[in-house]
């Protein structure tokens, strides 16, 4: 299983309109960044991510699973965008903020730390770790 981290602004698309698309997800669609979009197209199902409201709040919110693999973004037709659909699986109790992932000495390479623009990060087994216990979940989903 691979980690990544979505971002989105909360006034375009937040937890709880995720959350309130329940099984079913929602694509992460309107991505057009290359890197971005050959992450998406990296993972596979059952694959978990942070979500992080970017901007506003600057914190890791959520956990979502990749619920369907990357194909045709339906916002563009333009055959070079593909997206992914996730769906919510949990809150995260306290939320991560940009400072507290910065304060910890651990996560200084991580992917929010050092591509703060890039919508759709890899996060590594042991960032996802550390930052789940910062968050207060007693075991990583």
């Amino acid at each position: 299983m691979a980690y990544w981290l979505f971002k989105s602004e909360p006034f375009k698309w937040s937890w709880d309109m995720q959350k309130a698309k329940g099984e079913e997800g929602e694509q992460w669609d309107g991505v057009r960044n290359y890197q971005a979009r050959n992450n998406m197209r990296a993972m596979k199902l059952g694959d978990k991510g942070f979500f992080y409201h970017s901007n506003e709040g600057k914190e890791v919110v959520g956990i979502v699973e990749v619920c369907a693999e990357a194909h045709h973004d339906t916002t563009t037709d333009d055959p070079r965008w593909e997206c992914v659909d996730i769906k919510a699986v949990c809150d995260v109790p306290k939320p991560v903020t940009l400072a507290d992932v910065k304060a910890e000495s651990q996560l200084a390479e991580m992917s929010l730390v050092t591509s703060m623009r890039l919508s759709v990060q890899p996060v590594t087994e042991e960032e996802w770790k550390i930052v789940c216990e910062m968050g207060g979940l007693k075991e990583a989903p």
